[in-house]
């Protein structure tokens, strides 16, 4: 069976009839059997799809066919059944939600380093190298001396750099994120506040793991992704990560066998402050997640991790 090719996908590009985007993007998408989401702004598009080879070129024609988008990159994995169940395009004020007024990388972005010369990079004691995602995606992966913020949403990203760094002190700044978007935006807003030496990898960190062999990676753990894959590892094959169906956030193979874990209701994590109105509506789908089971049906929105995945 042919696999499905999942493409991550972000372009900042000045869009004011973004609006009028909405629908030709989602007719192309829904002509071609693509689903996932996609958001547009004035400032850009981003998202993640799925689909067929042949979809997923003729979305990526399309969209390379206006010339605002003509230099879109994308990456590129694999998933054995499609990770996404319908195809969503959303409209939004910003791709990637920072919340600070007139931040724009259409203007002026940090310096792009490739996965290649990323090592040599972080490796330097001068540089300071901070992990632009949220903690839950900090918690499964990250680049060794990467700084957790440990924040909750990207809008916090700005009160952190306010609290923790100073342009007169770090000279050199080093960001990264799952695609490129967030670190693209963060070195807008670095920049914005006097910083320098900034730089991000380009690429994000998928683009580190699809070409860096893992003998020479400087990645630790897994990385989180957005869809019902949960995280993937290095060559980008889907990891060992499940999602706790609760609280959202990831779950290891070693939380599984924590007594506070019970399958498809809590998770070590949320176990403790779990409602027990929620807590009883999480068994009642988990009840019925069975049924379909025995049914030889999947139950809509869940998505079951191969057997020793």
């Amino acid at each position: 069976m042919s696999k499905i090719i999942v493409a991550a996908l972000y372009k900042f590009a000045k869009l004011p009839d973004y609006r009028e985007l909405q629908s030709k993007v989602l007719a192309c998408c829904e002509a071609h059997g693509i689903k996932g989401t996609l958001l547009l702004a004035q400032e850009g598009i981003n998202g993640t799809v799925a689909g067929s080879r042949a979809g997923i070129d003729a979305l990526l024609a399309f969209l390379h066919s206006d010339a605002r988008l003509a230099t879109l990159e994308h990456k590129e994995s694999l998933a054995d059944t499609m990770p996404f169940y319908r195809m969503k395009v959303r409209l939004k004020k910003e791709i990637v939600t920072l919340g600070v007024p007139g931040i724009d990388p259409n203007e002026r972005v940090g310096k792009y380093v490739t996965p290649e010369d990323w090592n040599a990079l972080i490796a330097d004691p001068e540089v300071v190298v901070v992990d632009t995602r949220n903690d839950y995606e900090y918690d499964i992966g990250t680049f060794r001396r990467a700084i957790d913020p440990k924040t909750t949403t990207f809008r916090e990203f700005p009160e952190y750099v306010k609290q923790n760094l100073d342009p007169s002190k770090h000279k050199k700044v080093a960001m990264f994120c799952t695609g490129g978007i967030r670190c693209e935006k963060a070195t807008a807003f670095m920049l914005e506040q006097g910083f320098e030496d900034v730089y991000h990898l380009q690429g994000g960190i998928l683009k580190y793991l699809e070409h860096i062999p893992v003998e020479q990676s400087l990645w630790d753990g897994e990385c989180f992704v957005f869809d019902q894959r949960v995280a993937v590892g290095h060559g980008l094959v889907e990891g060992k990560h499940d999602q706790c169906r609760s609280c959202r956030y990831p779950i290891s193979p070693e939380d599984k066998a924590s007594p506070k874990y019970q399958e498809g209701v809590s998770c070590p994590r949320c176990h403790d402050t779990l409602s027990e109105e929620k807590r009883a509506r999480a068994m009642e789908r988990q009840r019925q997640v069975a049924l379909a089971m025995q049914r030889g049906k999947q139950h809509i929105g869940i998505r079951h991790k191969k057997r020793g995945a």
